[in-house]
């Protein structure tokens, strides 16, 4: 695996490109977010998908998330009606994985045919250019490791199922915290909060 450090608010472009393009053709690629480290791959690259499914252990009826560089971009592949529209604009970029009816173009390019897809959209300049240079969302998922441990950043030298079958790791050293996202639901524009996280849960009450 090929590391880049990048600063995380003002990241190198160059480095930002080579990670799109291991993306474009199908490479899985570490970046950081903001809350953990993500692990991801283009959405238009099933074999990609396959991999990073086997990579995290999941099973092709479990859901993960897309990362997007906009609400706009977002509606492209999920329902957003004008109420959920107000909560996704007090939410992001932020820390919050809000978990929404799919549209038909995900049944297309997932594996199964998920009803349901979480949308990422971090505050975070490395996610936000490299899903704009990608020009497409990405396919995304949290680097974990062992509970006891403070988070996820392995040393160069250390080996585990994430580093050892990723491309391309952008790093930005490790994080002050390492808290996950917070995970809502919403659904005929009724919220179900399925994780407390990182985001707080106090603004979709404001």
């Amino acid at each position: 695996m090929v590391r880049y450090e990048v600063h995380l608010e003002t990241p190198h472009l160059r480095m930002i490109h080579k990670a799109a393009d291991i993306l474009k053709e199908g490479g899985i690629v570490i970046y950081p977010t903001d809350t953990v480290y993500g692990i991801g791959c283009s959405m238009y690259h099933k074999p990609a998908i396959e991999k990073l499914y086997k990579i995290k252990g999941k099973s092709k009826f479990q859901s993960m998330s897309m990362i997007c560089d906009s609400i706009q971009q977002a509606s492209q592949y999920v329902h957003i009606s004008n109420a959920t529209f107000r909560i996704l604009k007090k939410c992001f970029p932020g820390p919050y994985t809000i978990i929404l009816p799919a549209k038909h173009e995900i049944a297309k390019l997932m594996l199964s045919r998920q009803k349901e897809i979480g949308v990422r959209i971090p505050g975070n300049p490395v996610c936000q250019l490299l899903v704009r240079e990608l020009t497409h969302p990405i396919l995304n998922t949290s680097v974990s490791m062992p509970e006891d441990d403070l988070g996820f950043y392995p040393e160069p030298e250390s080996r585990n199922p994430f580093t050892d079958s990723a491309d391309l790791m952008l790093d930005s050293g490790p994080f002050p915290d390492q808290i996950e996202s917070t995970v809502l639901r919403i659904h005929d524009n009724e919220i179900e909060i399925l994780r407390e996280g990182k985001g707080d849960i106090g603004i979709l009450s404001l």
